[in-house]
C-alpha cells in the first residue's frame, strides 16, 4: 500500500467536507480490492455481509473476529475504511470506549455506532444511554490521537419505529455528543432526507440506499447528502447470483451463469491488486 494510515484518514475527512460520494460496502478482501480497482475513494465494512461470508447471522460475529476482519480490509486496499461497528459490542459505555479504541488500532478511518439494542421488545436504547455510549466512542477516538471519523446512527426506521421527529432528536444529540457524521438508515423520501440534512447542518449526513430506488448520486447531492452507502446490498447481490446458479445446478441445469465475469478478467484483477497497479 502506498498511502499511510494518517493520509487515508485525512483524505476520508476531506471527502466529507464538500460534494457527495458513494462509499460501497465490501464484505471480504476480494470484494474490497474489486471496489478499489473500480475507482471508489473510500469503503465501508458491512456487518451483515461479513457475517454471511463466515456463515453467521448479522450481529453474531464475535468482536475479535470483527477486529481481524477490519485489519484485513485496511491491509488489503489503499483506501480509507469506515467500520460498521454496530452497537460497539458492549453492554456498557465503558465497554464501547474500550472496543472503539481497539477498532481504531486496526487502522480504520471511520467508525459507525448505532443505537439499536437487538431486543425486539425494546429495539432502541433510551436516549440518555445512547448519548453516553456516543460520548464514550468519542472519548476513545480522542484518547487515541487518531483522526478517525465518528458516525452516529439513529436506527428508528430500521427497527420499526419510523418516527422522524425522534430520529432528528437522536441525531442532534449524537452530533452534540461528538459524532462527526450522522446517519439514519431507512429514511428514503426527499422530504425525510432534507429534514435530516437541515437538522444536523453543517455536519455531513450519510444516506443508505439498499434497494432499487430510482435516485441518483446527483439527486442525493441536491438534497445536501454528503455520502451514500449501500449496506449489505452488494453482498446480497452476490448471494442472489450464487443462489440462482446453484438452484439451476440442483435442478440438473447449467444455464444460469449469465453475468459471470470471465476467468481471465477476474484473475487479472487480483494480479493487479497484488502488484499495486491500477
Amino acid at each position: 500500500m502506498t498511502q499511510t494510515i494518517e493520509a487515508r484518514r485525512a483524505a476520508f475527512r476531506a471527502l466529507h467536507a464538500q460534494g457527495c460520494f458513494i462509499i460501497p460496502n465490501p464484505w471480504d478482501i476480494g470484494s474490497a480490492q474489486l471496489l478499489q480497482h473500480m475507482g471508489f475513494k473510500a469503503l465501508a465494512s458491512t456487518s451483515s455481509g461479513h457475517a454471511w461470508s463466515v456463515g453467521q447471522q448479522d450481529g453474531q460475529v464475535p468482536l475479535a473476529q470483527v477486529l481481524e476482519h477490519l485489519r484485513q480490509l485496511v491491509q488489503a486496499v489503499d483506501l480509507p475504511i469506515n467500520a460498521d461497528f454496530v452497537a460497539g459490542y458492549a453492554a456498557k459505555p465503558e465497554g464501547v470506549e474500550a472496543h472503539v479504541g481497539q477498532a481504531v488500532a486496526t487502522g480504520i478511518a471511520g467508525v459507525s455506532l448505532e443505537d439499536a439494542t437487538g431486543d425486539p421488545a425494546h429495539p432502541l436504547r433510551a436516549l440518555p444511554d445512547a448519548i453516553e455510549r456516543m460520548q464514550a466512542a468519542r472519548q476513545a477516538i480522542d484518547h487515541s490521537g487518531a483522526d478517525v471519523l465518528l458516525v452516529g446512527r439513529a436506527e428508528n426506521f430500521l427497527v420499526g419505529q419510523p418516527d422522524l421527529n425522534d430520529t432528528v432528536r437522536r441525531l442532534q444529540a449524537y452530533a452534540e455528543a461528538g459524532a462527526d457524521c450522522l446517519y439514519a438508515p431507512g429514511i428514503q423520501s426527499a422530504g425525510q432526507i432534507r429534514t435530516v440534512v437541515q437538522a444536523v447542518a453543517p455536519k455531513p449526513v450519510n444516506v443508505l440506499i439498499g434497494n432499487n430506488q430510482a435516485v441518483t448520486l446527483d439527486d442525493m447531492a441536491a438534497l445536501g447528502v454528503r455520502r451514500i452507502s449501500v449496506g449489505g446490498a452488494l453482498a446480497r447481490c452476490a448471494w442472489g447470483a450464487l443462489h440462482k446458479a446453484a438452484t439451476a445446478l440442483a435442478q440438473g441445469r447449467f444455464d444460469a451463469f449469465d453475468g459471470a465475469l470471465p476467468y481471465p478478467q477476474v484473475n487479472e484483477l487480483f494480479a493487479r491488486a497484488r502488484s499495486g497497479s491500477a
